[in-house]
């Protein structure tokens, strides 16, 4: 692998489909299909992916999916170390501002896991996590709005969350249609997936390093 990252030579944005149907009723919250993942930029750099992340969205919010195949065992979880469970972690910024390097009050950083370790294994969880070095602290939100569902395979888990706009401090379409994002996913089984570079770099706190969601309007 080169000194600096292939991934870190360029900066992204990614096409998120309007869904007026979203958040949806029944088992899965958002029902994506594989067509709303994003691309994985670690083949630029010959890091294989285990994982599909899909992103939607209409006026009320923003939904996340992560589906995780090749693994052969539940999905083993501690909600207070997010960095060595299995767990999904993505940083928001709702104003899109990349020429910063600290982090606004419009920059978010939320812990998805697929159950919530010990006793309630079963049951998904979400969690609002301080951002280092912040220049405003984001609001905290009521995470119990946050919708989840989870779906365990033989093979792997999907997790799904909907974000609603009053849990996104500043989301307004009309303001601005690109949102600031970033995702790290963890594995205990099968290591790291990222959105683009890894943890030689400091993108959990510095905003100039996540990429754009370029929200489209409704057909």
């Amino acid at each position: 692998m080169p000194v600096v990252p292939h991934q870190f030579l360029f900066r992204y944005s990614f096409p998120v489909i309007y869904n007026a149907k979203l958040p949806r009723r029944g088992k899965q919250v958002l029902g994506f299909s594989s067509e709303l993942a994003l691309p994985h930029l670690g083949e630029l750099d010959e890091q294989p992916a285990f994982a599909e992340v899909k992103i939607g969205w209409n006026e009320k919010g923003v939904g996340i999916a992560v589906n995780v195949l090749g693994k052969k065992h539940p999905p083993q979880c501690d909600i207070s170390s997010p960095d060595q469970t299995d767990c999904l972690q993505v940083w928001i910024d709702t104003r899109n501002t990349q020429s910063i390097h600290r982090a606004s009050q419009y920059c978010h950083h939320f812990s998805l896991f697929p159950n919530r370790g010990g006793k309630e294994k079963a049951s998904p969880v979400v969690l609002q996590r301080p951002i280092i070095h912040a220049r405003e602290e984001a609001p905290l939100a009521d995470v119990k709005k946050i919708k989840q569902s989870v779906t365990i395979s033989t093979k792997g888990y999907l997790l799904e969350t909907w974000f609603p706009a009053t849990t996104l401090h500043g989301f307004d379409f009309e303001a601005t249609s690109k949102i600031g994002f970033y995702y790290s996913l963890h594995d205990t089984e099968l290591g790291n997936q990222f959105l683009t570079v890894n943890r030689d770099f400091p993108f959990t706190h510095d905003p100039s390093l996540w990429s754009t969601l370029d929200l489209l309007p409704e057909k």
